[in-house]
């Protein structure tokens, strides 16, 4: 007891010599800002929402911020503050000023600025007579400012009223009125109501008015009608120019596939060839013109549509073969209502040669270098398709206890034909802003693990890649083809494989074929920035299902078909990855949880699922208190495991829980607390594994683990060291599986998030 009176006693002392050291900078007068709070009464329930969020969207409008804190303290004004005044460019410097944070000193014009800005938002928020009252709480050198905010009534819209006259113009906004943002009932805001203008200017757009603006709409707000109600009159301008108000049709599209400001544009459309409608200009003939009937999304004849019109120029930037693409409409004919559009292209360079050099963590805890060098030849039959032909060397090594090492090497070549459309039977155009793609692999890798065997892999894939919008993605491989074959294998590795099943299925002769598909939604790709993202993965990969169906191959019948003299393995497959980003107040604290699985079963002709295909639970991007591949399955323990010869522990189900909470320390520093938790189980009972098949038990049967780690992120490349310790081991007797031995600790090196 009185060794913790010491040490409380000296925390205490501590605190105090920190507060006063984050102030002592401070001049005479002046008081450290510690942050705002806003009050809100309201005089009864709010509509719309609550009083808590009126206040938090207040709040957020609070400047300045004040000086960060990590857990609770001022560390970067602390640095700032220690630093002092450096002389020169050295360490004083670097914490001053790439470190540290100056004071943000408290200001009363900043405040009254602020108590304005909080009476217009709740203004523009239908609280017609809100007032809110300053008021400031100082504490030694310390100061924060408190608003309190007077909503008054909150007015409500009882009435909205469109034109209804029988113009063009007037015709086509009444057509709107069903999908209004503007509902009676609802709170005032002024912010709908912008937002209604511009959904209505972007539907008029859609519908072939190319000349209007939201700027030509008002919105006419009577708050007299009593009872804390409004009504509310769209209308537009009398002021409004008269081409506003007419649709416009496309007269000709005219593309410039090769634009120089040297060229004399009227004479080149004059002497240009016609393409299905289209003038094209390409007098070197770089590109097919039907990529362009392809990418454009209108043709002349059609109706104005600005998403179209959109869709058209991602769809052009999209191709990958243009560096700069502009685009312009004009009007022609005004009697008709037509414009010309026309897009200005510039080229990229059609062939690259690029060498790169890289280092890389793996999930079973490898590192090494990786040398690839990869020729590119975008619009190589001048259609636009991009091929790429990388050849790549690659060195790894896997450090398994105290003085050994495992070292691989790696030599291959792959190659990629990606062509923008669906090749196939059928004649898809596709209707998103992004064009679709055909993609054919060919690729071969020499694998030599050193002292114990090389693999001869050859792998091949057709299928196509297409994107909905921007955050979805999906790839389907109609025919993926992988041959591997092992040689060379030592005799020392082979009298393992004799003792050891697991260990020789991760070398045995497989032939896998089958389609494979994957779809992906990633929320972080939209543009602007969002407290809470998505991130889901889902594959599904199906082997040999139609020819073993077709060959009647059952193996446990001893009926065993085989394609070039290899038994062709026979599964079906899933696997799904979903990841949860919250952002915490900062930009930079994000808590980002993560739920894995897959499960895999093999029939027919196999009755194992190949060891390329199986699942493994441990690693750096896994579960980190535990070696890489090391866990399960189930509750079966492999021994010692401080092997050159890695027996790895493969599963067909797998199921993974992480949470992680980031956030920044300064300048690059980032850090990090994690749980993790999962294991891998078979399908089939496996004598030689007692405890590993899935079972009701399964919860119980996980392995879970706490740890810390440092991250260095250089925007470019993120180097990551965390450090985990188990506290559950699921190979431990029930009943003893909770532990917590920092001797078990395990250190991982990493480049990139885990996930």
């Amino acid at each position: 007891m009185k060794r913790f009176r010491t040490i409380w006693t000296l925390f205490l002392i501590l605190c105090g010599l920190v507060s006063c050291n984050v102030t002592r900078t401070l001049m005479p007068g002046e008081y450290l800002y510690t942050g705002g709070k806003v009050n809100v009464n309201a005089p009864r329930r709010l509509v719309g929402y609550s009083q808590r969020d009126l206040r938090n969207q207040l709040s957020d409008l609070l400047r300045p911020r004040p000086n960060s804190r990590i857990l609770g303290f001022p560390f970067k004004l602390w640095v700032y503050n220690v630093a002092g005044q450096p002389t020169g460019r050295g360490l004083r410097y670097w914490l001053k000023n790439k470190v540290g944070e100056p004071p943000v000193i408290a200001s009363f014009p900043v405040f009254e600025k602020n108590r304005a800005v909080l009476e217009n938002r709740l203004d523009n928020r239908g609280f017609f007579r809100a007032t809110v009252k300053l008021d400031t709480v100082s504490k030694g050198r310390t100061m924060r400012a408190i608003y309190t905010a007077e909503t008054g009534a909150q007015y409500t819209i009882r009435n909205i009223t469109f034109p209804a006259d029988s113009t063009e113009i007037n015709k086509a906004i009444q057509a709107l009125v069903k999908r209004s943002l503007l509902k009676p009932g609802d709170p005032y805001d002024l912010d709908v109501i912008r937002n209604e203008r511009s959904r209505i200017d972007s539907r008029l757009k859609q519908k072939g008015f190319y000349f209007f603006s939201p700027d030509f709409l008002l919105a006419l707000v009577d708050s007299t009608v009593g009872d804390n109600k409004v009504d509310i009159r769209m209308v537009v301008k009398r002021s409004t120019p008269h081409m506003a108000l007419e649709t416009y049709r496309i007269n000709d599209v005219i593309v410039f596939a090769d634009f120089s400001s040297r060229i004399d544009t009227n004479a080149a459309i004059r002497s240009a060839k016609k393409f299905e409608g289209f003038t094209i200009i390409d007098p070197q003939e770089r590109f097919n013109p039907f990529i362009f009937t392809h990418a454009l999304m209108f043709k002349p004849g059609d109706i104005y549509n600005r998403r179209a019109h959109d869709m058209s120029l991602n769809r052009l930037i999209n191709l990958g073969v243009f560096k700069f693409v502009k685009v312009r409409f004009d009007q022609v004919d005004s009697l008709h209502n037509m414009l010309n559009a026309y897009y200005y292209l510039t080229p990229t360079e059609k062939k690259s040669l690029r060498f790169q050099v890289s280092g890389l963590t793996k999930s079973d805890d490898a590192n090494g270098g990786l040398l690839s060098v990869t020729w590119r030849n975008r619009s190589i039959f001048r259609g636009a398709e991009l091929f790429t032909s990388s050849v790549y060397g690659g060195l790894e090594w896997q450090f398994v206890s105290k003085g050994q090492r495992v070292q691989t090497s790696k030599i291959g070549i792959d190659n990629n034909l990606y062509i923008p459309r669906i090749v196939g039977p059928f004649n898809i155009k596709g209707s998103s802003a992004f064009v679709p793609k055909t993609r054919i692999n060919l690729g071969y890798e020499y694998f030599k693990r050193s002292s114990q065997y090389t693999l001869n892999s050859a792998k091949t894939s057709f299928g196509y890649i297409w994107k909905e919008n921007a955050t979805n993605e999906h790839q389907l491989s109609i025919l993926s083809i992988n041959l591997v074959n092992p040689s060379n294998i030592s005799p020392e590795f082979q009298a393992q494989l004799d003792t050891n099943i697991t260990l020789a299925r991760s070398i045995e002769r497989q032939f896998i074929i089958g389609p494979i598909y994957n779809f992906n939604l990633n929320t972080q790709l939209r543009p602007g920035r969002r407290r809470n993202n998505f991130y889901f993965n889902a594959n599904v990969d199906l082997s040999s299902n139609l020819i073993g169906l077709i060959t009647g191959a059952d193996i446990n019948r001893g009926n065993v078909k085989t394609i070039f003299n290899t038994p062709f393995s026979q599964y079906v497959r899933g696997e799904v990855d979903f990841r949860h980003y919250l952002t915490l107040g900062s930009p930079t604290t994000v808590w980002v949880n993560r739920i894995t699985g897959g499960v895999g079963y093999a029939y027919g002709n196999s009755n194992v699922m190949p060891f390329i295909k199986e699942f493994f639970a441990g690693g750096a991007n896994d579960l980190r208190a535990f070696r890489a591949r090391s866990i399960g399955p189930g509750t079966f323990y492999g021994g010692n495991r401080d092997t050159a010869f890695l027996p790895d522990q493969p599963g067909d189900v797998k199921i993974l829980l992480n949470s992680e909470l980031r956030f920044k320390l300064f300048s690059v520093f980032r850090w990090a607390f994690f749980v993790d938790a999962g294991n891998v189980w078979t399908v089939r009972e496996d004598t030689s594994r007692p405890g590993s098949q899935f079972n009701s038990q399964f919860l119980r049967e996980m392995g879970m683990g706490v740890g810390t780690g440092l991250r260095l992120d250089f925007t470019i490349i993120i180097i990551r060291l965390d450090l985990a310790v188990p506290i559950r081991e699921p190979y431990l007797p029930a009943g003893q599986r909770w532990v917590f031995d920092t001797r078990n600790k395990v250190w991982n090196f990493a480049i990139g998030y885990p996930f």
